[in-house]
């Protein structure tokens, strides 16, 4: 067997896991690159949404292990959006997918493209009875043939990198002194991650306002999820480093009616403030079974 120029495969996508996309995928890589791993990383962000999708794969890009990253969250598929092979790290990494900002925040976060393919040699690709699935028959083989030594200009034009589809990642920005964030990612506990780096936040007391719509909370910090207090909103550092609006054991989401790119404002209390003048208790009914691991 030719030794694998890489021998992973991190697989991310929106196909879910009700049909058979995401196994007809994993047979062509490894029909392809025989003894391939295969990671999936997820498939099920939301159908259609490039931003979680971009998200989702850079939350995970500095983890991930060297090899080929295959990303298709791809609402264009079928139409003149390019195909394209991403190369980072001076080649420790390729990432492959559509060319509509799905792969570009791990690119940013791996240090930038080193090089840059359109995907337009169809000797790499399968034969597509319709052009509705390039996970299958475009983005799958090509990532295969990365994995077997096929070298990179081989499977295309280069093109120059800056050309490529930026990812869509919202700013957090100061108005007013406040802090205007947005929530980046609901995790399946129901915590809102923010866009904001507790930095930002490092001289503001324990106590911050938290304006969603039109309603003002006391949120307190503090660094972990246990100690948040019953009917009490935490703020959290959460595992990659951002604030996270939480509750105990309960989902933020729903009890605090937030959803995926909604605005937060942020607010400084002063002493008074923070100890309960504009504090509104969540409502809590019965605490379900179970819990975060």
């Amino acid at each position: 067997m030719t030794p694998l120029t890489y021998d992973t495969i991190s697989f991310l996508s929106d196909y879910g896991r009700g049909d058979e996309f995401v196994g007809i995928v994993h047979s062509i890589l490894r029909s392809t690159a025989p003894g391939v791993a295969v990671i999936d990383i997820t498939h099920d962000i939301a159908p259609h949404d490039v931003r979680a999708g971009g998200l989702a794969l850079a939350r995970s890009a500095q983890y991930l292990c060297p090899g080929v990253v295959l990303a298709v969250v791809d609402p264009g598929v079928g139409t003149e959006r390019r195909g394209i092979a991403i190369e980072v790290g001076d080649g420790q990494s390729v990432l492959v997918g559509p060319d509509n900002g799905v792969l570009a925040p791990a690119v940013s976060m791996s240090g930038g493209a080193s090089r840059a393919v359109s995907l337009t040699n169809t000797d790499y690709h399968l034969p597509a009875p319709g052009p509705t699935f390039d996970g299958r028959d475009v983005f799958a083989p090509v990532a295969a043939a990365l994995c077997t030594g096929t070298e990179l200009t081989e499977l295309g034009d280069l093109v120059d990198p800056s050309s490529l589809t930026p990812g869509l990642i919202p700013v957090m920005r100061e108005e007013d002194g406040d802090l205007v964030c947005d929530v980046l990612w609901i995790d399946r506990f129901g915590n809102c991650q923010l866009n904001v780096d507790p930095d930002d936040i490092a001289d503001w007391g324990d106590r911050i306002g938290l304006r969603i719509g039109g309603q003002l909370r006391t949120a307190r910090r503090v660094d972990a999820f246990a100690r948040i207090k019953e009917g009490e909103v935490g703020l959290v550092v959460d595992s990659y480093g951002l604030l996270t609006v939480a509750l105990d054991r309960r989902s933020a989401h729903v009890e605090l009616d937030l959803g995926t790119g909604q605005e937060v404002r942020l607010q400084r209390l002063d002493d008074d403030e923070g100890a309960g003048g504009i504090t509104t208790p969540v409502g809590l009914g019965p605490r379900p079974q179970g819990g975060r691991p």
